[in-house]
């Protein structure tokens, strides 16, 4: 059986990136080819190249264009592309191109706190501000419109009142390294 090709697709720290890679090391099912970064500083490219896995920059510009991103895609034989923490939509030639292959993380339980300018601390701060009493992550099928696919799973952890923004990012963040490869791995086993 031919291991399914994923992109990660990246912004910034790369936390996510290098979990994914190390969790689909020996993987017979995922072959982690390639890692696409909207930032030519994202530390995502850092991780990923210490762990050998080939790496390009596709600046919002470049993104615009189908024949920057499409034939890049082609020659690492891409089947499939995962975003994590990665800041610009994606084009709706990618989607065409991808149909039901495209997955995001996001660090809320969706449909609260998502849309656009809904990401990382804002997110967490967000969810400080309004009191809640937990909050989680959500992994979703990505559409044209920014946090709004259909959602394939969601796990939550308990908020408590004395919980910083900071506490809050750090329970989100371990449910993701937790969580996400799990995800990735179900929904390309379903392909």
């Amino acid at each position: 059986m031919k291991r399914t090709n994923i992109a990660i697709f990246v912004s910034g720290n790369g936390s996510n990136c290098e979990n994914l890679i190390r969790y689909f090391k020996d993987s017979q099912l995922v072959n982690c080819a390639l890692v696409v970064s909207s930032r030519a500083d994202a530390y995502a490219l850092v991780r990923a190249e210490s762990l050998n896995v080939p790496c390009r920059v596709v600046t919002k510009p470049l993104l615009a264009e189908p024949d920057n991103l499409m034939p890049m895609l082609k020659e690492f034989d891409i089947d499939f592309i995962v975003l994590a923490g990665f800041l610009p939509l994606v084009p709706d030639y990618l989607l065409e191109a991808f149909p039901r292959r495209i997955i995001n993380i996001h660090p809320s339980l969706l449909p609260k706190y998502g849309g656009k300018g809904m990401w990382g601390h804002h997110v967490h701060e967000a969810v400080k501000a309004a009191g809640e009493k937990e909050t989680g992550m959500t992994v979703h099928y990505v559409t044209p419109i920014c946090d709004s696919g259909e959602i394939i799973a969601q796990f939550r952890t308990p908020l408590l009142p004395t919980d910083t923004v900071e506490d809050i990012a750090e329970k989100e963040n371990q449910l993701e390294m937790e969580h996400y490869p799990k995800v990735v791995e179900q929904v390309v086993r379903e392909l």
